[in-house]
């Protein structure tokens, strides 16, 4: 019963330390790697990306994130992505679900806008810090079934 007990106050004690890294006016930065994409695309292979995030909480749980990114494919530069989105957090478990619309510019003289449904966990390692694990999909606008892509990504947070 004391092993129970202990672990709902532990429990308790990081949900508590987490939920005040989510209040209005708090900024956040970010890194990620990003690949091993299920891809409907007939435009890339298999490839690694680069991504960085910007962003500030405009309300309690609510935050908007500015985002840049780079795609490598077989060595070589393959796109630039410059986008924004809106996440909102789920306090009581660390799930945080996102939307957004970013735009693709491929170096083949391809442009495209996507629209990212997002769904990730956000793991504090302390009061600042977070691995933070999400899985997308990026829905083009432009040829749905062709540039359509499903991705798992993997990145680094800092909440200030």
């Amino acid at each position: 019963m004391k092993k129970i007990l202990m672990t709902l106050v532990l429990a308790l004690a990081m949900v508590q330390g987490a939920s005040a890294q989510f209040e209005q006016g708090k900024k956040y930065v970010g890194a990620s790697l990003t690949g091993l994409n299920l891809s409907f695309s007939d435009l890339k292979d298999l490839s690694l990306g680069v991504d960085a995030n910007a962003g500030y909480f405009v309300e309690r749980d609510i935050m908007l994130v500015g985002n840049v990114g780079l795609d490598f494919s077989n060595g070589d530069l393959n796109q630039l992505v410059v986008g924004a989105k809106g996440r909102y957090y789920i306090e009581q478990n660390g799930i945080f679900l996102a939307a957004g619309v970013k735009f693709r510019h491929l170096l083949s003289s391809v442009n495209d806008v996507q629209v990212t449904p997002e769904v990730g966990y956000c793991y504090f390692l302390n009061h600042y810090i977070t691995v933070e694990p999400s899985v997308y999909f990026d829905m083009s606008l432009t040829d749905f079934s062709h540039n359509s892509e499903f991705g798992f990504k993997c990145g680094i947070g800092i909440y200030f």
